[in-house]
């Protein structure tokens, strides 16, 4: 049955599981990430559909059913299982999107590699998922397009469906025109999506860019803007702006620009903080740790997340602070984004290094100051990990938007804590009584955890308190309304009272 909206993303809605010969469909184990606030806008259209990649050895015989009806607590939906070889999935996901679109988006002009990129082949599978998504789609539907590696989806699709609605949210940071020009396909990337009817992203900051961009390559006259709510201005972030472009206007039609950061499920994780079973968690860290301060890290291993810099502060820090050794230890979560590219192999060995040799100068035999974990922690156990850390050191280099911090500030339900971030993540616009830190200065790193650690309690209960209820006003509920609003064409245009700014 034709769908009303149609969600087009690369990963499937939940994780198969193989029991006694048969393929069961399970929740996915994290619920903060994107895919379970994504299934929740199910239970408000009747009829929806999801559109993802399935490796398969032969496409015209994958061995499955490309189309497959489920029904969860999320609601009934339609999973369209798009057959891709291995070959497709690493020439399109690995290498295009991860070794030359991903560096450039988060400003790393010298990672970018172009040599090895396979465009047709990217083009081919844009194309496939294009094709998915207008078969699912029922006349005049929403179709939702989701991040990077679909740039060329909205193009596709509005040549084979142009009675549909399409959006499409940027996950990640969006560069500068003089970043994001480095791609050669700059142009067939901006006039997809400029096809699209609204384009979304988490912070003003990135709109601002996406419309430099297409300047660069349309001319599209003047731009409306209008004010940045003020608890999304951060006098400390180097990403906060103070006014935010809304729609831009083509020959073909008007783009609206959406600008909604991505949030945590505040209160599932507030009832799982208030658990029993994480209390007990909880008590069982702190009596392993002894009277130690915990600094806890958590991330990707991943030379945007700026985990070699921060274990160098951390060396730093023991090193013109002896009152601290012995006293202070870092839990460093760093995990691997796809064990299957050995881009990240490098990352990972300057990791151990840097963790061996901070143990080895400052470490005793009943005492280690870095504990390096390179795979996933339960979600539940890194709750009750945010509630025995002293410090949440969060400092990538650059970041689209980080729910790590979010997560932690939730998780504190006790009104303590501290929150060191990076001014060069997207959350930092909205998280200003964070201590703010530039990760590019030993100056600006060294100040912000030294900060953290001497801070009286006072003031970190009052930080703290400002910070949840940024965290709590902008949760997943808060952008799904945003986004269902977007969807909605009954909402498009609804900005009346703009001022022309060019």
């Amino acid at each position: 049955m034709p769908s009303e909206l149609v969600i087009v993303y690369h990963r499937q809605p939940y994780e198969e599981v193989e029991v006694d010969g048969t393929i069961e469909y399970r929740a996915n184990k994290s619920p903060n990430g994107i895919v379970p606030t994504l299934k929740s806008f199910f239970g408000k259209v009747e009829n929806a559909a999801w559109v993802a990649w399935k490796e398969a050895e032969d496409t015209s015989n994958p061995g499955f059913d490309r189309v497959i009806n489920i029904e969860d607590s999320f609601g009934k939906y339609t999973v369209y299982r798009l057959p891709l070889t291995g070959a497709q999935v690493k020439s399109f996901y690995h290498v295009t999107s991860k070794e030359a679109f991903w560096p450039i988006l988060h400003g790393f002009k010298e990672k970018y590699n172009y040599d090895p990129v396979d465009w047709p082949t990217f083009k081919e599978v844009n194309w496939a998922f294009a094709e998915a998504a207008a078969a699912e789609a029922a006349p005049g539907a929403s179709v939702w397009v989701h991040d990077y590696n679909l740039w060329l989806v909205p193009g596709y699709l509005r040549q084979m469906r142009p009675d549909v609605r399409i959006s499409f949210y940027h996950h990640t940071p969006f560069p500068a025109a003089d970043m994001f020009n480095v791609l050669p396909w700059r142009g067939e990337i901006i006039d997809s999506l400029l096809a699209c009817d609204v384009v979304g992203f988490h912070i003003p900051r990135y709109a601002s860019n996406f419309v430099s961009c297409v300047r660069s390559v349309h001319d599209v006259g003047n731009v409306p803007r209008r004010p940045v709510e003020p608890d999304m201005i951060s006098e400390g972030s180097a990403l906060s702006d103070r006014t935010v472009p809304t729609e831009i206007r083509t020959e073909e039609r008007t783009v609206q620009l959406g600008v909604t950061p991505v949030g945590v499920d505040v209160d599932y994780i507030k009832r799982l903080a208030e658990s029993d079973t994480t209390a007990k968690l909880a008590e069982r860290f702190r009596d392993e740790i002894g009277e130690t301060r915990v600094l806890l890290s958590v991330g990707r291993t991943d030379y945007t997340k700026g985990g070699a810099d921060q274990l160098l502060a951390f060396e730093r820090l023991l090193e013109r602070r002896p009152d601290l050794r012995g006293v202070v230890r870092l839990l460093h979560v760093s995990v691997p984004a796809n064990r299957a590219m050995t881009v990240y192999e490098p990352i990972q060995k300057e990791l151990e290094e840097i963790a061996g040799r901070i143990n080895g100068r400052f470490g005793t035999f009943t005492f280690q100051p870095v504990a390096l974990i390179s795979r996933a922690v339960p979600f539940d156990e890194l709750v009750a990990w945010y509630q025995v850390a002293d410090v949440a050191w969060i400092t990538p280099l650059a970041d689209g938007m980080n729910l790590v911090c979010k997560e932690y500030v939730a998780a504190r339900t006790d009104g303590d804590g501290v929150v060191v971030l990076s001014e060069f993540a997207g959350a930092a616009v909205e998280m200003g009584a964070a201590v703010l830190a530039n990760p590019f200065s030993t100056r600006s790193m060294d100040y912000a955890i030294d900060m953290a650690l001497d801070m009286p309690e006072e003031e970190r209960r009052a930080r703290i308190a400002l910070l949840r209820t940024s965290v709590e006003k902008r949760d997943t509920q808060h952008w799904a309304a945003d986004q269902l609003a977007l969807l909605s064409p009954a909402d498009f245009g609804s900005e009346s009272q703009e001022s022309e700014i060019a």
